[in-house]
Formats: C-alpha cells, structure tokens, sequence
C-alpha cells in the first residue's frame, strides 16, 4: 500500500486513540524504521543444461546470479524487469518453491536457505505465494471449497467455527460469494480464479506474500478491483507484499520501494518517488520512460521513444562487466571489464553503474566510449499530430553522433528525450532466451 494511505490510516488511529486517552505507540514513519522480514544476501539460482547419454552439465541458465536485499513488516517491494531477467525464479526461491544454488535467505532472523520440506513445513504459514496464471494453479477436479481449505489439511489446523465456515469467510474476504463453496474452478472467469488463489494463500494469515504477476493475465477492468483487494487486505490484515509485475504502473501505485532487475541481477533499488522521478540507471531511466499517459489533451505534444537496439543477452553466457553495457548509449572501457557494484549513491538508493544519471560520475577517468555505446539507443518521434510540423527536425537534432572523448556528449541525446517529452516510451525486447520461461515451468504446477 502506499505510504499516502498508511500516513492517513496512522493519523486516522491516532485521533481515535486520543479520544480514549490511551497510549498507542507511534507508526514508523519510513520503511527504514520497520523491522525487517525478509533479508537476501547474494541469492543464486543457476539450472543446469545437460547433454549426452550421460548427462553432463555442459552450461547453466543463470536466472538470478547474486542479488540482495531486504522488507521490511507491512511495505511492499516492487520488482520490475523484462522477461528472461529472472522476476519469478527470484520469487520462487524466496518462497522455498524451489532450492537456491548459493547465497543465504533470513526470515525473520532465522537462516531458512537449507531447510528441507519438514524443515520448511511450519513456514508455510508464514510464507505464501500468488501465481501469475489463474488458470493453471487450481486444479480443476477439486471443488473451490477444496482448494482454499487444503492449507488447514496440510498444516493440521482447524479454525473456529469449522473449515467450512472458514472457507466462506475467505470467499466473501476476497469479493465472492459463501455459496461457491462447491463450485469448480471452470466455472469462474480470470479474475474470480485470481481471487480465489489470493483466498489460499490468506488462509493461514501469512506474515509475507510473493505476488508474482497477480493481474497480468487478467483483463484492464479487473486488474484495478484485485489491485484494490490486495491493498485492501495488506491494511486490514498487516500484510507484507513481494510484488513481480511487468505493468510499471501497477508497481508504481502499490509498492513502497521498487527494484530493478536486469539478467539476474538488480541494477537500481529505491523508494518509488525518487525511482520514478529522477532514474539513477540509464537501462532504469528506459524503464520508466515506457509509460503510457492516456491523456488525450496530450496527444498534440511531442513526445520522444527510447528503443534499446539489439536483443537482450542469453542468461546462459551474460556479458562481462556490466550486464547493460552491450545496450547502453554510455558504456564505456571500464563498463566492458568491470562489474560495477551496488552501491548506495544517495539516501535509500542503491544503484549498481559506472556512469549513472542525476548523480556524480563513478569512473571519471574514463571517457571512452564503446563502439556499440554510440549505436545503442535511438529516439524516436511518434507519430505527429497535424499541429506537428516539425518532428523529423527534432530527431535529425536528438540523434546526433557522439562525440569520442566524451560521456556527457554521448548521453545528451536520451536526455534531452526525457526533457522535451514528459510521455516518452521504451520498448524493451523480450528475448527468446527467458529465464522466466523455466520459472514458469518450475512453478507453474507448483501449486
């Protein structure tokens, strides 16, 4: 939920307790003041690829290759990328869905990266997962009442009341009605079957839930009713949200922090204010230039697109240095050889580039640019409206060759994108080489 909300929902508190003259302590008031969850240090997963009749591991699909950080109780972690840079492997691992290949998972101050499925067992309570499809995580030969209530059969649990009024407890939580409780999963469209899966995973009043793409597969109008649930239900029942989603504007209205993943790993992690306002990473900067305004006042405006050429790089062999250097319009020598850390360059930013935007220089020295850096990105002029008369001029200007001794030239071209249309555009490409893909094959039977 955003912080707006929790400001509001605080003070709205804090008048009624006053009027009782009892002592409530006060609300965090940042993130940063919250205890935290759920912590992450140097996160692997790698699936092997094997050949030959004796199956030798000849490579590895790296999905997610070293990646940290932490969430805090009652926020909400966005993470945002294009598909292949390895969102939902991320999600299953912290889930314990499947077994990470190195790197250290807390919970709660507990180190849970090697418990096995008895050891995992009295977590389950704890954590929880939303699929991405409605359609393939209920099974279809079991009853809704079935499904919602096999959490209180596994874990040996028996509520007040009974399961069966549990279950419609649930149902009526989430926007259905009591009397599904014997209907089939066939019988409800997306987003009823979203609600659905959103109703098992509550049942045992988990402390963190991973949402992996909870309305992509879900129709416009629906997205904003389960969005609204889901928001609903963090300030009803103090929920901690890991959101995976691909709609940028979706992650910008529920999370509290965001970040960015790019091949396995993550390249910027901030508060969403300062991500969307003032991008530190130019793949970031790309990112958030992709979303649409549908204000139809604004269609007579120019606005500029900033396409990555070329394809995303195969996770099975991932570029040295910098994983954005092949796309990037300000690589240069050291981004080629040098892994650039995640490094905090402002106050809850963390930020892993040579030559960030909006921020000091970390590799001044060199200037340098690659061969690939002054072809890497290109900006172009929707589409004019007839009071347009003049975008080809604006392009000729914008797409001007970079100077050689110099990064800040280099960059002016994106720059002046961002500052000549507030609605500019991205597109990055999905490559055929997902690393989602074998998530999505890992999990999607996962439930």
């Amino acid at each position: 939920m955003s912080e707006t909300k929790k400001a509001s929902a605080g003070d709205t508190a804090g008048t009624g307790a006053a009027t009782k003259t009892a002592t409530v302590p006060a609300q965090a008031a940042s993130p940063e003041d919250r205890e935290v969850l759920l912590k992450v240090e140097g996160l692997v997963k790698h699936f092997p690829i094997k050949k030959g009749i004796l199956q030798r591991q000849v490579a590895a699909v790296k999905a997610v290759d070293g990646i940290g950080f932490e969430v805090r109780k009652g926020e909400t972690l966005g993470v945002v990328g294009e598909s292949g840079c390895g969102k939902s492997t991320m999600g299953r691992v912290i889930t314990k869905l499947i077994e990470p290949t190195g790197g250290r998972i807390e919970f709660e101050g507990q180190d849970i990266t090697r418990l096995g499925t008895r050891g995992m067992r009295p977590l389950r309570r704890d954590i929880q997962m939303i699929f991405q499809d409605p359609y393939g995580s209920l099974n279809p030969r079991h009853t809704i009442g079935s499904i919602v209530s096999a959490p209180f059969r596994l874990q040996g649990v028996e509520p007040e009341g009974g399961v069966k009024k549990e279950v419609q407890r649930l149902l009526e939580l989430v926007g259905l009605s009591p009397e599904h409780f014997n209907r089939y999963p066939h019988e409800f469209s997306g987003g009823q079957r979203q609600r659905i899966g959103i109703a098992r995973a509550l049942a045992l009043k988990p402390k963190l839930v991973v949402a992996d793409e909870p309305v992509s597969a879900l129709d416009v109008s629906i997205q904003a009713q389960v969005v609204n649930l889901m928001d609903d239900l963090q300030s009803e029942l103090g929920l901690t949200y890991v959101i995976i989603a691909h709609d940028l504007s979706v992650v910008r209205h529920v999370s509290d922090r965001i970040a960015v993943m790019y091949l396995g790993k993550i390249v910027e992690l901030a508060d969403r204010t300062s991500l969307y306002e003032a991008p530190m990473h130019p793949y970031t900067k790309a990112l958030m230039s992709a979303v649409p305004v549908p204000d139809p006042k604004r269609r007579g405006a120019k606005s500029e697109r900033i396409l990555l050429k070329g394809d995303v790089p195969s996770p099975i062999s991932p570029p040295s240095g910098c994983r954005f250097h092949t796309r990037c319009w300000k690589a240069t020598e050291i981004c080629k050889t040098s892994e650039p850390p995640l490094l905090q360059l402002a106050p809850g930013r963390q930020v892993a580039c040579h030559h960030p935007e909006n921020a000091e220089d970390q590799a001044p020295g060199d200037t340098k640019l690659l061969a690939v850096a002054k072809e890497a990105i290109e900006v172009v002029t929707l589409a004019p409206t007839e009071a347009d008369d003049a975008p080809q001029e604006l392009t000729k200007e914008l797409t001007k060759e970079p100077a050689e001794g110099s990064v800040t030239e280099a960059a002016d071209a994106p720059e002046a994108a961002a500052d000549a249309g507030e609605d500019s555009d991205v597109q990055p490409v999905d490559d055929a080489g997902d690393a989602d893909g074998a998530d999505e094959a890992q999990g999607s039977s996962g439930s």
